[in-house]
């Protein structure tokens, strides 16, 4: 019987790509350029990249963070301090917290039945606000972020620095569901635990198999009553 769910945040709970697409365009405004489509899409896709670099372990969170906006400002053709621009954005990104169709409801219907926890990759004061914001806090046993812990999903490290902080930890009796399959689901399996991914497509591309799938949040319930 499973008691303890693991929930990524971004794209799992919380939409990263509102969020990011609305703070952006604030920093773009904010160092004088216009936040054109081309643009604001062509920054998605390196921070995107940079973010799978940390994934695979090829970089340090504290060089991506600033590096993508040194991308995008090198393609720009300005000279624009890439680390102000990270400031800025972070702040930014902080104030959005926009709710995936399902989240509350979906909590709700866990929330005394299942121990719950947060598992992300991303920057803590960031997630922090977002999550106080969205006013999901309440719901969680533990939330457990990759820059409080020093490890990112999907390493072993940072599901072994999870469990550590769970009181009676048992890897049968845990899952986690995510959106990911390069972050979450690789992460889960490398951990030795249960994996589901949420995909509202419900294509898998690749040999990362995630052991269940759901295209709604709103089938989680009945699948976890399963198992």
């Amino acid at each position: 019987m499973l008691k303890h769910i693991f929930l990524d945040l971004d794209d799992t709970l919380l939409d990263f790509l509102a969020a990011e697409r609305a703070a952006i365009s604030e920093t773009l405004i904010h160092f004088g350029f216009e936040p054109s489509e081309a643009t604001i899409l062509r920054y998605s896709e390196i921070n995107r990249l940079e973010w799978k670099k940390l994934e695979r372990g090829e970089a340090a969170r504290e060089v991506i963070l600033t590096e993508r906006f040194k991308i995008l400002f090198d393609e720009l053709g300005s000279d624009t301090d890439a680390k102000a621009a990270r400031t800025f954005y972070e702040a930014a990104l902080a104030e959005q917290a926009f709710l995936i169709d399902g989240a509350m409801e979906l909590l709700d219907a866990l929330f005394g039945h299942y121990r719950l926890y947060i598992a992300s990759n991303g920057t803590a004061e960031v997630a922090r606000r977002r999550i106080s914001l969205a006013g999901i806090e309440k719901y969680f046993d533990g939330i457990f972020i990759s820059s409080e812990l020093s490890a990112a999903k999907p390493s072993v490290e940072f599901f072994e620095r999870c469990f550590r902080k769970i009181k009676n930890f048992s890897r049968a009796e845990a899952i986690i569901v995510g959106d990911s399959l390069t972050s979450d689901i690789l992460g889960g399996k490398n951990a030795g635990i249960l994996t589901c991914l949420y995909s509202k497509n419900g294509k898998i591309t690749g040999d990362i198999i995630p052991d269940y799938k759901i295209k709604s949040l709103g089938e989680l319930p009945k699948l976890l009553e399963k198992l």
